[in-house]
């Protein structure tokens, strides 16, 4: 395959700005959405929903395994110019039909049981409690058939139809408010049945676009032993790095509601909820490059990947920080502003959490050309192993009477070191990785942008003096954007770097 055909640095960008767009109007819709959603049903409904939709949602662990599986195999194909694209596409909606399948019966047996014998439901909303169990088993299988479609676009990266159907999908939760206001029937149940056709909808749209625009998108059912065992090889692996990972997060938040109880649990997942919104703009930019890194490996364009995965590190921490430095910075009044009350330790999980993501963001990259291999059993195996000893580590320092914080300081010190063991584990497979490279141009040039940028930010705002909490935040805001990208563009950027955003920027005036 010609360079050229991979190497398409300008997709990214764009790419990234539609995703943002999706971002922006998803997550306001969603705020709206959820609180209307919760006064229309009362709370009791409302926990009905998010209980049992809670424990479908378990499962996700294996769908992020499918979709991780899915869209390497299918950008990989793409990256040797198509060959078996179509083999590639069926076996994984083969794949994904067979599993679905599973899961289904699994739901319609063990799920039922749970649901009738362990769940605390009162006996009068039992009724409407099986409607949206089985509305979101539903859900849950076609969202599994359509992880494909879904990749399939990314691959091919287009983004702008990704976030145009994800903007249906957002105003389509609107529909559903308004009609819950009208009902007259049990707005449970409708609300279940609603949820589910937006399913169907999406699903019926994925399909449609793909199969109209993608050639390799027929169907045909397919039983590929060798695919069949190299994608479920793939998956068995990555589900148990998921599921170390979950044990990192969900075990730790366990070991807090065992020591400190259930309120700081809520502090916990209140910081979680602010940073996982931080985090979504980040991924967005991952999203748009991970397809290039996994086609740059399969063409045999190993420089053009390394230098992906060195700019990808670098951007991500980066832009993560313009958001998360504010955020940072200003954590106890942006809380008290959007809280009522506000949690003991919120602000402190909040901080620490997001020290956390700087070094996840660094690592990202690194996961996603391991992905691109397709040599990931080892790989799984430490970082799940890291992931267990995080959560041990945790148990150690809180059976030694140490405070809650350090949740969260067992996971940065293991996230650190993981960064390293990543740079180790990369070397071994990709010829020539430029470890000495990644650490100095993206971990040190983004870490040195972080903390200057922080300091300056901390003495600013010892020393102004406003009248207004709101005016203070805004003010340490635009402060935090300015400092960030300049800093960025004198420290984290290389002089190559800047130049070619320097001529981008020229070419768009002159086109002007």
């Amino acid at each position: 395959m010609p360079q050229g055909s991979v190497r398409n640095t300008k997709n990214i960008a764009r790419n990234t700005l539609f995703l943002y767009i999706r971002s922006i109007v998803v997550m306001a819709v969603g705020i709206y959405t959820s609180r209307v959603v919760l006064k229309t049903l009362g709370v009791e409904d409302y926990g009905v929903y998010n209980v049992i939709g809670g424990f479908v949602s378990m499962f996700s662990i294996l769908s992020a395994s499918l979709v991780n599986a899915s869209q390497r195999f299918i950008s990989f194909e793409m990256g040797k110019d198509y060959p078996q694209m179509n083999r590639i596409f069926s076996g994984t909606i083969s794949i994904h039909l067979l599993l679905a399948l599973i899961v289904l019966v699994l739901f319609e047996s063990f799920g039922l049981w749970l649901l009738h014998t362990q769940l605390n439901i009162c006996e009068d909303r039992m009724y409407a409690a099986n409607w949206v169990f089985q509305c979101s088993v539903l859900t849950f299988c076609i969202n599994l058939i359509s992880v494909p479609y879904n990749a399939s676009i990314i691959a091919h990266e287009r983004m702008n139809v990704f976030a145009y159907i994800s903007i249906y999908e957002a105003f389509a939760k609107l529909g559903i408010v308004y009609l819950l206001n009208v009902t007259g029937y049990d707005k449970l149940i409708v609300y279940a049945i609603l949820m589910l056709t937006i399913a169907i909808s999406l699903r019926f749209l994925y399909g449609y676009y793909c199969s109209r625009h993608f050639e390799e998108c027929k169907f045909h059912f397919v039983f590929d032993k060798p695919l069949f065992k190299e994608m479920m090889g793939f998956i068995g692996w990555n589900f148990f790095g998921s599921t170390a990972g979950i044990l990192s997060t969900q075990g730790i938040s366990i070991l807090i509601n065992i020591y400190f109880g259930v309120a700081l649990n809520a502090a916990r997942g209140l910081a979680d909820q602010v940073n996982n919104a931080i985090n979504t703009f980040v991924n967005n930019f991952m999203t748009a490059m991970n397809p290039q890194i996994t086609k740059s490996y399969a063409a045999g364009d190993y420089d053009y990947m390394k230098s992906l995965m060195v700019r990808g590190a670098k951007y991500s921490a980066v832009l993560y920080w313009l958001i998360a430095l504010t955020v940072f910075v200003e954590s106890d009044e942006i809380l008290d502003i959007w809280l009522v009350e506000v949690p003991q330790y919120a602000s402190v999980f909040l901080r620490l959490t997001i020290i956390y993501s700087i070094f996840k963001s660094l690592a990202n990259p690194i996961y996603v050309g391991m992905l691109a291999t397709g040599n990931i059993r080892n790989y799984q195996l430490i970082m799940g192993g890291l992931n267990i000893s995080a959560f041990v580590l945790c148990y150690v320092l809180f059976a030694f009477g140490l405070g809650p914080e350090y949740g969260y300081i067992s996971t940065i010190i293991i996230a650190v070191f993981q960064l390293f063991v990543r740079l180790k584990l990369i070397s071994d497979i990709i010829p020539g990785f430029p470890k000495a490279l990644f650490f100095r141009d993206a971990v040190l040039r983004a870490l040195l942008v972080i903390v200057a940028s922080t300091a300056f930010v901390f003495m600013l705002k010892k020393t102004i003096c406003v009248s207004s909490v709101y005016l203070e935040v805004l003010l340490v805001l635009l402060v935090s954007i300015s400092i960030v990208t300049l800093l960025t563009c004198f420290v984290a950027l290389s002089k190559s770097e800047r130049q070619k955003i320097t001529m981008i920027i020229k070419s768009r005036i002159m086109q002007k």
